[in-house]
């Protein structure tokens, strides 16, 4: 019989919990296996071996001194990743917290924590998709009498009014802007009609937005014609949110 061992692809080291956690570790300074073994909470020769695949990976450098041997990150595993994706074609993108530590050379960035990073990486030449949380997060409260409330507030309002180009740009920079996204996270959504609820009308003002020029757009507009589309979603059975009268 013939087998056939593959190599680790980056993506296959830092999908074990404990190799993410080591590279946590050592990403603000050296350390000896005791002092991971002691923060792991995993058997010495675990850690160990995590360490082996890490350093086989490029990930992680040993350097030994009298007494001891101290291993540190040697590269940042999202530029490993970025050199992976790179050369099969593809490309990496991730929320701005990857801006923490230098972003990799082919990053495209998530802007969720406000615009600040991704004026910031579109500054720095890299691709931005624009999703900050005030007023693209959908699970958000729309009104002040919705069902359950669960955290903020964005208004059908809004989101109609939010410029995905951030005005700090000049036009150069702005052109790294590849749009908006809407975030819909579901942990307080027990069912799809819910999502539903969520969603709709927000998700028709955002996509105006995305593909409506600024100097189009008209509020007062975009809300006569939404009545015709909130008809379509009544035929379709969608459980949009309705404003209380």
């Amino acid at each position: 019989a013939h087998t056939s061992r593959h190599a680790m692809t980056a993506f296959d080291v830092l999908a074990e919990p404990n190799r993410r956690r080591i590279l946590d570790l050592l990403r603000t300074s050296e350390r000896p296996v005791g002092e991971l073994v002691d923060e792991l909470d995993v058997s010495q020769p675990a850690v160990s071996k995590h360490l082996r695949i890490l350093r086989e990976a490029g990930l992680v450098e040993v350097r030994a001194d009298a007494q001891r041997r101290l291993y540190r990150v040697r590269a940042e595993p999202l530029r490993a990743i970025d050199d992976w994706l790179a050369k099969r074609g593809r490309r990496l993108i991730g929320w701005d917290e990857i801006l923490e530590g230098g972003l990799a050379p082919g990053a495209t960035v998530m802007s969720w924590r406000g615009e600040k990073g991704g004026i910031a990486a579109a500054k720095a030449g890299h691709d931005v998709v624009m999703a900050p949380e005030k007023p693209t997060y959908f699970d958000h409260d729309q009104s002040d009498d919705q069902i359950v409330p669960i955290r903020g507030m964005n208004t059908l309002t809004d989101v109609y009014a939010y410029e995905p180009v951030p005005k700090e740009l000049s036009a150069a920079e702005a052109k790294h802007v590849l749009g908006a996204q809407g975030q819909l996270w579901t942990e307080y959504m027990p069912d799809p009609q819910r999502m539903e609820y969520m969603a709709w009308p927000r998700l028709s003002a955002l996509s105006e937005v995305l593909w409506s020029p600024r100097e189009t757009r008209d509020a007062a507009n975009f809300a006569q014609r939404l009545e015709t589309h909130l008809e379509r979603l009544r035929i379709l059975d969608v459980n949009f949110y309705r404003p209380r009268r």
